[in-house]
Protein backbone atom coordinates (compact mmCIF):
# COMPACT_ATOMS: atom_id res chain seq x y z
CA UNK A 1 0.00 0.00 0.00
CA UNK A 2 2.86 2.40 0.86
CA UNK A 3 4.41 1.70 -2.55
CA UNK A 4 1.24 2.67 -4.41
CA UNK A 5 0.80 5.76 -2.20
CA UNK A 6 4.38 6.84 -2.95
CA UNK A 7 3.85 6.32 -6.68
CA UNK A 8 0.67 8.41 -6.65
CA UNK A 9 2.41 11.15 -4.66
CA UNK A 10 5.32 11.27 -7.13
CA UNK A 11 2.93 11.50 -10.08
CA UNK A 12 0.99 14.30 -8.40
CA UNK A 13 4.18 16.18 -7.59
CA UNK A 14 5.38 15.84 -11.19
CA UNK A 15 2.09 17.24 -12.51
CA UNK A 16 2.42 20.31 -10.26
CA UNK A 17 5.58 21.39 -12.10
CA UNK A 18 5.26 24.21 -14.68
CA UNK A 19 3.85 22.96 -17.99
CA UNK A 20 6.92 24.13 -19.92
CA UNK A 21 9.19 22.11 -17.63
CA UNK A 22 6.96 19.02 -17.90
CA UNK A 23 7.05 19.25 -21.71
CA UNK A 24 10.83 19.65 -21.66
CA UNK A 25 11.14 16.51 -19.53
CA UNK A 26 8.76 14.57 -21.76
CA UNK A 27 10.67 15.58 -24.90
CA UNK A 28 13.82 14.06 -23.38
CA UNK A 29 12.12 10.65 -23.16
CA UNK A 30 11.98 7.95 -25.81
CA UNK A 31 8.62 7.30 -27.46
CA UNK A 32 7.77 4.13 -25.44
CA UNK A 33 8.35 6.11 -22.23
CA UNK A 34 6.07 8.91 -23.40
CA UNK A 35 3.32 6.40 -24.21
CA UNK A 36 3.62 4.99 -20.69
CA UNK A 37 3.44 8.48 -19.18
CA UNK A 38 0.18 9.01 -21.05
CA UNK A 39 -1.37 6.29 -18.87
CA UNK A 40 -0.35 7.86 -15.54
CA UNK A 41 -3.29 10.27 -15.17
CA UNK A 42 -5.73 12.46 -17.11
CA UNK A 43 -3.54 15.56 -16.92
CA UNK A 44 -0.55 13.90 -18.63
CA UNK A 45 -2.86 12.18 -21.11
CA UNK A 46 -4.35 15.56 -22.04
CA UNK A 47 -0.90 17.17 -22.33
CA UNK A 48 0.54 14.37 -24.51
CA UNK A 49 -2.61 14.35 -26.70
CA UNK A 50 -2.26 18.06 -27.46
CA UNK A 51 -1.66 18.59 -31.20
CA UNK A 52 1.25 21.00 -30.66
CA UNK A 53 2.95 18.50 -28.35
CA UNK A 54 2.36 15.66 -30.83
CA UNK A 55 3.79 17.70 -33.70
CA UNK A 56 6.95 18.62 -31.79
CA UNK A 57 7.36 15.11 -30.39
CA UNK A 58 7.02 13.53 -33.83
CA UNK A 59 9.67 15.84 -35.28
CA UNK A 60 12.08 14.64 -32.61
CA UNK A 61 11.19 10.95 -32.56
CA UNK A 62 11.15 10.47 -36.33
CA UNK A 63 14.85 11.29 -36.52
CA UNK A 64 15.70 8.32 -34.28
CA UNK A 65 16.73 4.93 -35.61
CA UNK A 66 15.49 1.88 -33.75
CA UNK A 67 16.77 -1.65 -33.59
CA UNK A 68 14.08 -4.22 -32.78
CA UNK A 69 14.76 -7.78 -31.67
CA UNK A 70 11.86 -10.19 -31.32
CA UNK A 71 12.32 -13.07 -28.98
CA UNK A 72 9.96 -15.68 -27.68
CA UNK A 73 10.33 -17.99 -24.73
CA UNK A 74 8.53 -21.22 -25.52
CA UNK A 75 4.96 -21.09 -24.12
CA UNK A 76 5.78 -18.08 -21.94
CA UNK A 77 5.76 -14.69 -23.60
CA UNK A 78 6.21 -12.76 -26.82
CA UNK A 79 8.47 -9.75 -26.25
CA UNK A 80 9.69 -7.15 -28.71
CA UNK A 81 12.89 -5.46 -27.53
CA UNK A 82 13.68 -2.01 -28.91
CA UNK A 83 16.82 0.13 -28.67
CA UNK A 84 17.12 3.66 -30.05
CA UNK A 85 20.32 5.43 -31.08
CA UNK A 86 18.99 8.35 -29.01
CA UNK A 87 18.61 6.30 -25.82
CA UNK A 88 20.82 4.16 -23.62
CA UNK A 89 18.64 1.19 -22.71
CA UNK A 90 16.40 -1.49 -24.15
CA UNK A 91 12.62 -1.14 -24.05
CA UNK A 92 10.34 -4.15 -23.67
CA UNK A 93 7.11 -4.22 -25.65
CA UNK A 94 4.79 -7.16 -25.04
CA UNK A 95 2.88 -7.97 -28.23
CA UNK A 96 1.23 -11.17 -27.05
CA UNK A 97 -2.22 -9.62 -26.54
CA UNK A 98 -2.05 -7.93 -29.95
CA UNK A 99 -1.05 -11.10 -31.79
CA UNK A 100 -3.79 -13.06 -30.03
CA UNK A 101 -6.38 -10.98 -31.88
CA UNK A 102 -5.59 -12.87 -35.10
CA UNK A 103 -3.61 -15.92 -33.93
CA UNK A 104 -5.60 -18.27 -31.74
CA UNK A 105 -3.02 -20.97 -31.07
CA UNK A 106 -0.79 -20.46 -28.02
CA UNK A 107 2.05 -22.51 -29.49
CA UNK A 108 2.04 -20.72 -32.86
CA UNK A 109 5.45 -19.66 -34.17
CA UNK A 110 5.46 -15.95 -35.07
CA UNK A 111 8.43 -14.25 -36.72
CA UNK A 112 9.24 -10.57 -37.12
CA UNK A 113 9.73 -9.78 -40.82
CA UNK A 114 10.29 -6.03 -40.97
CA UNK A 115 9.18 -2.70 -39.52
CA UNK A 116 8.92 0.96 -40.46
CA UNK A 117 7.24 3.82 -38.66
CA UNK A 118 4.62 2.44 -36.29
CA UNK A 119 3.94 -0.61 -38.50
CA UNK A 120 5.43 -4.04 -37.78
CA UNK A 121 4.97 -7.09 -40.00
CA UNK A 122 5.02 -10.59 -38.53
CA UNK A 123 4.76 -13.95 -40.29
CA UNK A 124 2.73 -16.85 -38.96
CA UNK A 125 4.28 -20.19 -39.83
CA UNK A 126 1.29 -22.53 -39.50
CA UNK A 127 -1.25 -20.09 -40.96
CA UNK A 128 1.22 -18.96 -43.64
CA UNK A 129 -0.02 -15.40 -43.21
CA UNK A 130 1.49 -11.94 -42.74
CA UNK A 131 0.19 -9.91 -39.80
CA UNK A 132 0.41 -6.10 -39.66
CA UNK A 133 0.59 -4.54 -36.19
CA UNK A 134 0.45 -0.82 -35.40
CA UNK A 135 2.11 -0.50 -32.00
CA UNK A 136 0.65 2.96 -31.29
CA UNK A 137 -2.97 2.59 -32.46
CA UNK A 138 -2.98 -1.14 -31.47
CA UNK A 139 -4.58 -1.99 -34.82
CA UNK A 140 -3.93 -5.57 -35.96
CA UNK A 141 -4.89 -7.18 -39.26
CA UNK A 142 -3.99 -10.08 -41.51
CA UNK A 143 -2.75 -9.14 -44.95
CA UNK A 144 -4.63 -11.03 -47.71
CA UNK A 145 -2.56 -13.77 -49.39
CA UNK A 146 -0.40 -12.50 -52.25
CA UNK A 147 -0.95 -13.74 -55.84
CA UNK A 148 1.61 -16.48 -55.20
CA UNK A 149 -0.61 -17.92 -52.49
CA UNK A 150 0.10 -18.50 -48.78
CA UNK A 151 3.79 -18.33 -47.85
CA UNK A 152 5.64 -19.89 -44.92
CA UNK A 153 8.23 -18.02 -42.91
CA UNK A 154 11.13 -19.62 -44.81
CA UNK A 155 9.88 -18.02 -48.06
CA UNK A 156 10.68 -14.47 -46.94
CA UNK A 157 14.09 -12.86 -47.49
CA UNK A 158 14.92 -9.73 -45.53
CA UNK A 159 16.85 -8.18 -48.42
CA UNK A 160 13.98 -8.89 -50.83
CA UNK A 161 11.19 -6.94 -49.11
CA UNK A 162 10.39 -3.40 -48.05
CA UNK A 163 7.73 -1.81 -45.85
CA UNK A 164 6.80 1.78 -46.75
CA UNK A 165 4.41 3.71 -44.45
CA UNK A 166 2.32 6.45 -46.03
CA UNK A 167 3.66 9.94 -45.35
CA UNK A 168 0.38 11.00 -43.76
CA UNK A 169 -0.80 9.86 -40.33
CA UNK A 170 -3.43 7.56 -41.85
CA UNK A 171 -1.74 4.38 -40.67
CA UNK A 172 -1.70 3.00 -44.22
CA UNK A 173 1.35 1.39 -45.77
CA UNK A 174 2.74 -0.39 -48.80
CA UNK A 175 4.49 -3.75 -48.55
CA UNK A 176 6.70 -4.83 -51.45
CA UNK A 177 8.69 -7.97 -52.12
CA UNK A 178 10.36 -9.53 -55.14
CA UNK A 179 10.24 -13.18 -56.15
CA UNK A 180 11.41 -15.22 -59.11
CA UNK A 181 8.46 -16.47 -61.15
CA UNK A 182 9.48 -18.67 -64.05
CA UNK A 183 13.08 -17.37 -63.72
CA UNK A 184 11.85 -13.78 -64.07
CA UNK A 185 11.83 -11.37 -61.10
CA UNK A 186 8.37 -10.05 -60.30
CA UNK A 187 7.63 -7.27 -57.81
CA UNK A 188 4.51 -7.79 -55.68
CA UNK A 189 3.06 -4.78 -53.90
CA UNK A 190 0.31 -4.66 -51.29
CA UNK A 191 -1.54 -1.41 -50.50
CA UNK A 192 -3.25 -1.39 -47.10
CA UNK A 193 -5.65 1.38 -48.16
CA UNK A 194 -7.09 -0.57 -51.09
CA UNK A 195 -6.31 -3.95 -49.48
CA UNK A 196 -5.20 -5.21 -52.88
CA UNK A 197 -2.07 -6.65 -54.43
CA UNK A 198 -0.55 -5.66 -57.75
CA UNK A 199 2.43 -7.17 -59.53
CA UNK A 200 4.97 -5.87 -62.04
CA UNK A 201 7.53 -7.89 -63.94
CA UNK A 202 11.06 -6.45 -63.93
CA UNK A 203 12.76 -5.92 -67.29
CA UNK A 204 16.32 -6.24 -68.51
CA UNK A 205 18.24 -3.27 -69.81
CA UNK A 206 19.91 -0.14 -68.61
CA UNK A 207 17.88 2.68 -67.18
CA UNK A 208 18.46 6.15 -65.86
CA UNK A 209 17.79 6.15 -62.17
CA UNK A 210 19.11 7.99 -59.14
CA UNK A 211 20.16 5.89 -56.18
CA UNK A 212 18.38 8.14 -53.71
CA UNK A 213 15.08 7.75 -55.57
CA UNK A 214 15.34 3.98 -55.96
CA UNK A 215 14.40 1.01 -53.86
CA UNK A 216 16.61 -2.07 -54.25
CA UNK A 217 15.16 -5.53 -53.62
CA UNK A 218 17.28 -8.66 -53.88
CA UNK A 219 15.69 -11.50 -55.83
CA UNK A 220 18.73 -13.78 -55.55
CA UNK A 221 21.93 -13.52 -53.53
CA UNK A 222 25.18 -15.24 -54.50
CA UNK A 223 28.87 -14.36 -54.04
CA UNK A 224 29.60 -14.49 -57.77
CA UNK A 225 26.51 -12.64 -59.02
CA UNK A 226 23.35 -11.29 -57.44
CA UNK A 227 20.01 -10.48 -59.01
CA UNK A 228 18.70 -7.13 -57.75
CA UNK A 229 15.59 -5.23 -58.84
CA UNK A 230 15.69 -1.42 -58.83
CA UNK A 231 12.27 0.16 -58.28
CA UNK A 232 11.71 3.84 -59.03
CA UNK A 233 8.52 5.56 -60.09
CA UNK A 234 5.35 3.47 -60.34
CA UNK A 235 5.17 4.54 -63.99
CA UNK A 236 8.58 3.03 -64.83
CA UNK A 237 8.97 -0.78 -64.97
CA UNK A 238 11.32 -2.24 -62.34
CA UNK A 239 14.84 -2.70 -63.68
CA UNK A 240 16.94 -5.87 -63.38
CA UNK A 241 20.52 -5.44 -62.15
CA UNK A 242 23.10 -8.23 -62.00
CA UNK A 243 25.93 -6.83 -59.87
CA UNK A 244 29.22 -8.72 -59.98
CA UNK A 245 32.62 -8.15 -58.48
CA UNK A 246 34.89 -6.76 -61.19
CA UNK A 247 38.02 -8.71 -60.33
CA UNK A 248 37.72 -12.36 -61.42
CA UNK A 249 40.27 -13.44 -58.83
CA UNK A 250 38.15 -11.78 -56.15
CA UNK A 251 35.08 -13.63 -57.43
CA UNK A 252 36.90 -16.96 -57.28
CA UNK A 253 38.27 -16.28 -53.80
CA UNK A 254 34.77 -15.67 -52.43
CA UNK A 255 33.28 -18.89 -53.76
CA UNK A 256 33.59 -22.18 -51.87
CA UNK A 257 35.27 -20.48 -48.93
CA UNK A 258 33.73 -21.09 -45.52
CA UNK A 259 35.32 -18.16 -43.71
CA UNK A 260 33.16 -15.50 -45.39
CA UNK A 261 29.59 -14.39 -44.78
CA UNK A 262 27.47 -11.90 -46.75
CA UNK A 263 24.67 -9.62 -45.59
CA UNK A 264 22.60 -7.87 -48.30
CA UNK A 265 20.21 -4.95 -48.26
CA UNK A 266 19.27 -1.66 -49.95
CA UNK A 267 21.72 -2.02 -52.83
CA UNK A 268 24.67 -2.95 -50.59
CA UNK A 269 26.47 -6.06 -49.44
CA UNK A 270 28.63 -6.46 -46.38
CA UNK A 271 31.36 -9.10 -46.54
CA UNK A 272 32.60 -10.51 -43.25
CA UNK A 273 35.75 -12.61 -43.06
CA UNK A 274 36.42 -14.85 -40.08
CA UNK A 275 39.15 -17.17 -38.85
CA UNK A 276 38.83 -20.43 -36.97
CA UNK A 277 39.48 -20.45 -33.24
CA UNK A 278 39.11 -23.86 -31.66
CA UNK A 279 35.44 -24.79 -32.14
CA UNK A 280 34.34 -21.23 -32.99
CA UNK A 281 35.02 -18.43 -35.44
CA UNK A 282 36.27 -14.90 -34.84
CA UNK A 283 35.57 -11.87 -37.06
CA UNK A 284 38.70 -10.57 -38.78
CA UNK A 285 37.46 -7.95 -41.23
CA UNK A 286 34.28 -6.36 -42.55
CA UNK A 287 33.96 -4.70 -45.96
CA UNK A 288 31.06 -2.69 -47.38
CA UNK A 289 30.24 -2.74 -51.11
CA UNK A 290 27.48 -0.96 -53.01
CA UNK A 291 25.91 -1.10 -56.47
CA UNK A 292 27.58 1.37 -58.81
CA UNK A 293 25.02 3.58 -60.57
CA UNK A 294 27.40 3.77 -63.55
CA UNK A 295 28.26 0.12 -64.18
CA UNK A 296 25.60 -1.72 -62.17
CA UNK A 297 28.34 -3.84 -60.57
CA UNK A 298 29.49 -4.07 -56.97
CA UNK A 299 31.76 -1.19 -56.04
CA UNK A 300 34.00 -1.11 -52.97
CA UNK A 301 32.83 1.43 -50.37
CA UNK A 302 34.82 1.03 -47.17
CA UNK A 303 36.04 -1.36 -44.49
CA UNK A 304 35.55 -1.26 -40.73
CA UNK A 305 38.68 0.25 -39.09
CA UNK A 306 41.01 -2.08 -37.22
CA UNK A 307 40.46 -0.30 -33.90
CA UNK A 308 36.77 -1.18 -34.06
CA UNK A 309 37.45 -4.72 -35.29
CA UNK A 310 39.67 -5.32 -32.26
CA UNK A 311 36.72 -4.59 -29.97
CA UNK A 312 33.99 -6.51 -31.83
CA UNK A 313 36.04 -9.53 -32.89
CA UNK A 314 34.53 -12.02 -30.43
CA UNK A 315 34.13 -15.81 -30.86
CA UNK A 316 30.85 -16.94 -32.38
CA UNK A 317 29.23 -20.14 -33.53
CA UNK A 318 26.33 -18.78 -35.60
CA UNK A 319 25.89 -15.27 -36.99
CA UNK A 320 23.08 -13.46 -38.85
CA UNK A 321 22.84 -9.86 -39.99
CA UNK A 322 20.57 -7.06 -41.12
CA UNK A 323 21.52 -4.07 -43.29
CA UNK A 324 19.75 -0.85 -44.25
CA UNK A 325 20.90 2.26 -46.16
CA UNK A 326 18.95 5.47 -45.55
CA UNK A 327 19.62 9.21 -45.60
CA UNK A 328 23.34 8.89 -46.30
CA UNK A 329 24.00 6.26 -43.64
CA UNK A 330 24.46 2.51 -43.84
CA UNK A 331 23.44 0.66 -40.69
CA UNK A 332 24.35 -2.93 -39.95
CA UNK A 333 23.49 -5.20 -37.06
CA UNK A 334 25.22 -8.53 -36.54
CA UNK A 335 23.72 -11.01 -34.12
CA UNK A 336 25.84 -13.95 -33.05
CA UNK A 337 25.46 -16.86 -30.68
CA UNK A 338 28.26 -18.59 -28.84
CA UNK A 339 27.53 -21.44 -26.44
CA UNK A 340 23.98 -20.20 -25.82
CA UNK A 341 24.84 -16.52 -25.28
CA UNK A 342 23.78 -13.84 -27.76
CA UNK A 343 25.90 -10.85 -28.76
CA UNK A 344 24.68 -7.87 -30.82
CA UNK A 345 26.91 -5.54 -32.86
CA UNK A 346 25.51 -2.30 -34.34
CA UNK A 347 27.70 -0.45 -36.84
CA UNK A 348 26.91 2.76 -38.74
CA UNK A 349 28.80 4.08 -41.76
CA UNK A 350 28.42 7.78 -42.68
CA UNK A 351 28.74 7.89 -46.45
CA UNK A 352 29.63 11.57 -46.78
CA UNK A 353 32.36 11.64 -44.11
CA UNK A 354 33.51 8.03 -44.55
CA UNK A 355 33.40 7.48 -40.77
CA UNK A 356 32.36 4.27 -39.02
CA UNK A 357 30.65 4.32 -35.62
CA UNK A 358 30.13 1.44 -33.24
CA UNK A 359 26.89 1.86 -31.26
CA UNK A 360 27.38 0.36 -27.81
CA UNK A 361 24.42 -1.76 -26.72
CA UNK A 362 23.62 -2.92 -23.19
CA UNK A 363 22.87 -6.59 -22.59
CA UNK A 364 19.54 -7.58 -24.11
CA UNK A 365 19.30 -10.55 -21.71
CA UNK A 366 18.45 -13.07 -24.40
CA UNK A 367 20.04 -16.14 -22.86
CA UNK A 368 17.55 -19.01 -23.01
CA UNK A 369 15.30 -17.19 -25.50
CA UNK A 370 14.52 -18.05 -29.11
CA UNK A 371 15.41 -15.37 -31.65
CA UNK A 372 12.43 -14.78 -33.93
CA UNK A 373 13.46 -11.77 -35.99
CA UNK A 374 15.56 -8.62 -36.06
CA UNK A 375 15.11 -5.35 -37.97
CA UNK A 376 15.91 -1.67 -38.10
CA UNK A 377 13.11 0.89 -38.11
CA UNK A 378 12.66 4.64 -38.17
CA UNK A 379 9.81 7.12 -38.16
CA UNK A 380 8.13 6.08 -34.91
CA UNK A 381 5.56 8.69 -33.92
CA UNK A 382 2.66 9.37 -31.56
CA UNK A 383 0.16 9.12 -34.42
Amino acid sequence: MDEYHSSDTNALGFCLLPSELIQSILFSLALPEILRMKLVNKFLSYLISDQDFIRQCNLRSRSATWLFVYKKRWRRDAILHGFSDQSNRWFKICIEDLIKQVVFYPDEDIYLLTASGNIFLFASNSQKAVIAVNLVSKAVKKIPPCPLGPRGTSSWRRSGMKLVPESSDSGHFRFLFVELVGNSPVVFEYNSETEKWQCREAREGKGNFAGNDCMFLNAHNAPQESLVVAIGSEYIPPLILRPRFGNREQQASWVNVNDRRHVYGDGHVMIMRSRDQRRAKVLCSIEMWGISLRSGNWEYVSNVPSEIMEQIGKPYGVMIGCLEARNGRIRVVLMSNYEGSWDIIWLTYHQQSGVWNWVLLPDCKMKGANLAGITFSSGLSLT
